[in-house]
């Protein structure tokens, strides 16, 4: 069993849904040592979230932005934790309906998305931020 882990960062990304693969994979080059396992991937903030989907059409992401600006509204005159912004409240619920990690398969050292699937970086805030990950790679 190999078991291979680092903690990196992604400079600040404007509000919206970014694309990350390359980032993740660059962070850690052993993922080609692997043949068979598995990659986690764990964002350290409660404002940003990850998710798989899309990988090809920007607009998929800018649909993303508009759903969950709609569903999760700001200014909402029933939110007590508002003293650091408009936008921060709405981030947190965002980032707990999307989550903090994601797992994806190593297969022959490669991660084993599909072909339209990608890594996003989901970012909630207006002013998130550097963003810190720590990612766990591990197998055989």
């Amino acid at each position: 069993m190999i078991i291979y882990q680092k903690q990196f960062s992604i400079k600040e990304k404007r509000r919206g849904f970014h694309l990350i693969t390359n980032e993740v994979i660059d962070a850690i080059p052993q993922i080609a040592e692997i043949k068979t396992g598995m990659l986690q991937l764990f964002i350290q903030h409660t404002s940003a979230s990850l998710s798989i989907n899309e990988n090809a059409d920007p607009t998929v992401r800018q649909d993303f932005e508009m759903f969950f600006n709609k569903t999760v509204k700001e200014n909402d005159t029933d939110y007590k934790h508002d003293y650091e912004g408009s936008d921060d409240m709405p981030a947190h619920l965002k980032a707990s309906i999307l989550g903090s990690s994601v797992l994806i398969p190593i297969t022959n050292g490669r991660l084993a998305l599909g072909t339209w699937q990608g890594v996003y970086l989901c970012e909630h805030r207006n002013y998130g931020g550097s963003r810190n990950f720590v990612v766990t790679v591990w197998g055989t």
